[in-house]
């Protein structure tokens, strides 16, 4: 029987802002590979409501990539558009700037490394994760799997604020468990304008199964940046930014221009290059703003996704080259799982995401008001780095 080695990377993502464009390149093709993934997950599933973490993806993948080598190292610097040496000084930038101390909205990212004492990782791959993740290492006993679970859902509970729970299964691990690598992000922004509660109403929502449901539609006057858009098919949608007190992050919302349109006509189309052409054409507009106040949560499982991205070495147990994180060569990841959830109310956005590779051993036209009554997709865009923190869809608040 096949010993199991498992490293799992457990990733969170926040919210939105604008810098310089040569540090932004980075951030925005990890962003648009989870656009990508994004956009297979709704397509599948066009009347549920989705929220997924780009920027978690994105995350895993880079620290993969730090341990991959030969065909597997260059089928993800293809998919995450690596070029230079200089890659990883600006992920470390982005990182910084994510989390820096100054924004008034909340973001925390935490990384940890679970080894079994004893097990030989290489140490260029250490001083890599924690130059650029901070990531620290602990020891854990793998032979008791219920034990080993419970302390890394834990510690995840804990840097999610309670939002992520339960990402590891005791079935995943055992004593030939060798490496879980998990990173944590949290984020929650207060709405700069916020809604008032008493303001909140009833009304209908003209939902993607056909339905129509009555649901809470937050409301208030105030000037945002709005701006109506084309698809390459010329199908038009509005967007709205709504950013948050802290300044550096912001929700956008893009909304069908009419109830027939379903957001599959507009979503594939979405990118952080997009997003970087709606702050050309948007304005400040006095609008009165109804937009439903929503939870969602997902969980997804993103194996085949990656496949169809041409990222497939790495789970062949034969081709899968992870030599510089452990020099056997026998390592290959098994599965990828991502979970992601989001709550947005009168006061503003909490969000988390939490992303688990894990390694075993081979063995709208405006016309005020504007009502989101409709499906609709969001983004939470940090605009100093370009990246897409996370993406959804609503199809029925």
């Amino acid at each position: 029987m096949r010993n199991l080695n498992i490293l799992i990377l457990l990733c969170m993502a926040m919210s939105s802002v604008h810098c310089q464009r040569k540090m932004t390149k980075v951030s925005e093709f990890g962003s648009d590979l989870g656009m990508k993934i994004f956009n297979q997950v709704v397509s599948s599933k066009p009347t549920e409501n989705i929220i997924m973490s780009p920027h978690g993806i994105a995350s895993v993948l880079w620290m993969l990539h730090l341990g991959a080598d030969g065909r597997t190292k260059q089928q993800l610097s293809k998919a995450l558009k690596y070029s230079s040496q200089g890659t990883y000084r600006k992920l470390k930038r982005v990182q910084k700037l994510l989390t820096d101390s100054r924004n008034q909205d909340i973001v925390t990212i935490a990384n940890g490394v679970f080894v079994p004492s004893g097990f030989e990782m290489e140490q260029p791959f250490i001083q890599k994760t924690n130059e650029i993740y901070q990531a620290v290492l602990r020891n854990m006993n793998f032979a008791d799997p219920i034990l080993a679970a419970s302390i890394i859902n834990q510690w995840t509970a804990n840097q999610t604020r309670g939002m992520i729970t339960d990402l590891i299964s005791p079935a995943i691990l055992n004593e030939a468990t060798r490496l879980v690598i998990v990173n944590a992000i949290f984020f929650k922004g207060l709405w700069k304008s916020r809604f008032l509660p008493e303001n909140t109403q009833n009304g209908n929502f003209y939902a993607a199964d056909g339905n129509v449901y009555q649901v809470p539609l937050m409301f208030q006057r105030s000037t945002f940046n709005f701006g109506i858009a084309n698809t390459p098919a010329n199908v038009k949608y509005y967007i709205l930014e709504m950013p948050y007190h802290g300044g550096t992050t912001s929700m956008f919302i893009a909304l069908p221009e009419n109830i027939g349109i379903p957001l599959s006509e507009i979503a594939p189309h979405i990118n952080a290059q997009s997003i970087n052409n709606w702050k050309k054409i948007m304005t400040g507009k006095k609008l009165e703003v109804s937009i439903p106040r929503f939870t969602a949560e997902t969980e997804t499982n993103l194996e085949k996704l990656l496949l169809s991205l041409g990222i497939t070495d790495m789970f062949d147990e034969v081709k899968a080259n992870f030599r510089k994180i452990n020099r056997s060569g026998l390592l290959y990841v098994s599965q990828v799982l991502q979970k992601a959830k989001i709550e947005v109310n009168e006061d503003g956005t909490k969000a988390s995401a939490a992303t688990a590779a894990v390694l075993v051993f081979r063995s709208f036209r405006f016309t005020p008001p504007f009502t989101v009554n409709r499906p609709f997709l969001y983004i939470v865009w940090h605009n100093p780095t370009g990246t897409i923190l996370f993406i959804g869809q609503v199809s029925k608040p």
